[in-house]
């Protein structure tokens, strides 16, 4: 029988057509090809089916993509996210703060796909609104941008870009750490351990010479005032210029004394969530470096500057 909307009788007529959401397949929900033979097996996707409707009545999602019920995100939508980031490709060229004035590259960096669509969307939820469920669709995609990057070499370690203190205290968790976090329990990057050395400092430090002190604490203290345009801590760097945003990161960021050692003399992948003027990863490169690491290049889930030739980019070996 043809249920297409196009066969459905006129409401005139004395059949009447079927409910739409009685016929729609669940979007979350994967697709089995037979029943499991398995009893307990059977038992355990009944439990599972019960608890899931037993959280969408108590706590009702939609698909942060498309708006679809019962998922955070559904099944076409995290394909198109997983298909987006299906090439990774080079982006530091895009990015002014990554780029010499001779138009060569200070620091290449992989991203695993480009800052729009699904994936912006699926970011944005993840970041500022909470979906914490997103970072495993969002984790697989990094972590492929990792094995673009690295390929099957060794002695590498990831270093992720650090998030500030009040972001992390209104999110709850780090978006960054938490697919770092499921990349090493699926036994991802396994060649390339995870090294948490980088830390935020909230004001620049006094300078030894007492010259420049109080300009390099002006910054700093104008942007904690409450109230004032830009002292959101999560909004970070949205809507701020390559100046501005240079200035701001401009010495934000230092190496744990205690882990210094964990770094020195190794190779040193940085990773971030996104690209934009490239600012951040510069100064968290700069850190690096100052603590005795090697940085060999970066990582990045999407680049909003992604180039002309980003959809069909092949996937790099390495750095």
């Amino acid at each position: 029988m043809n249920l297409s909307p196009g066969s459905w009788p006129s409401s005139g007529g004395s059949r009447t057509a079927p409910d739409p959401d009685l016929l729609a397949p669940d979007p979350g929900r994967a697709r089995r090809r037979g029943r499991d033979n398995s009893r307990v097996a059977r038992l355990i996707a009944a439990l599972e089916g019960a608890l899931e409707d037993l959280r969408t009545i108590v706590v009702p999602v939609e698909c942060v993509c498309c708006g679809a019920e019962d998922t955070v995100l559904c099944a076409g939508c995290a394909k198109r996210v997983r298909q987006l980031c299906g090439q990774p490709f080079r982006a530091e060229l895009q990015s002014p703060a990554l780029v010499t004035v001779d138009g060569g590259a200070r620091l290449g960096v992989v991203a695993a796909g480009p800052y729009r669509d699904e994936l912006a969307q699926c970011l944005l939820s993840f970041k500022h609104y909470g979906q914490w469920r997103l970072a495993g669709v969002l984790a697989g995609c990094l972590g492929k941008a990792v094995d673009a990057a690295v390929g099957n070499e060794s002695g590498y370690c990831l270093v992720p870009v650090p998030t500030s203190g009040g972001a992390y205290r209104k999110r709850g968790f780090s978006p960054l750490h938490l697919m770092l976090l499921i990349l090493r329990l699926r036994h991802s990057q396994a060649q390339c351990p995870h090294r948490d050395v980088l830390t935020k400092v909230r004001f620049l430090p006094f300078r030894r010479d007492g010259r420049g002190s109080l300009q390099a604490l002006l910054p700093g203290i104008a942007d904690a005032i409450p109230g004032r345009k830009g002292s959101d801590a999560v909004s970070g760097q949205k809507g701020l210029g390559r100046g501005e945003r240079a200035r701001k990161v401009r010495g934000s960021m230092r190496v744990r004394r205690t882990r210094t050692r964990l770094i020195q003399g190794m190779g040193c992948i940085l990773v971030d969530d996104v690209l934009t003027t490239g600012a951040t990863l510069a100064e968290a490169a700069r850190a690096v470096e100052a603590a005795g690491g090697v940085v060999c290049g970066a990582v990045v889930l999407a680049a909003t500057r992604p180039p002309a030739y980003a959809s069909i980019a092949p996937a790099h070996d390495h750095l």
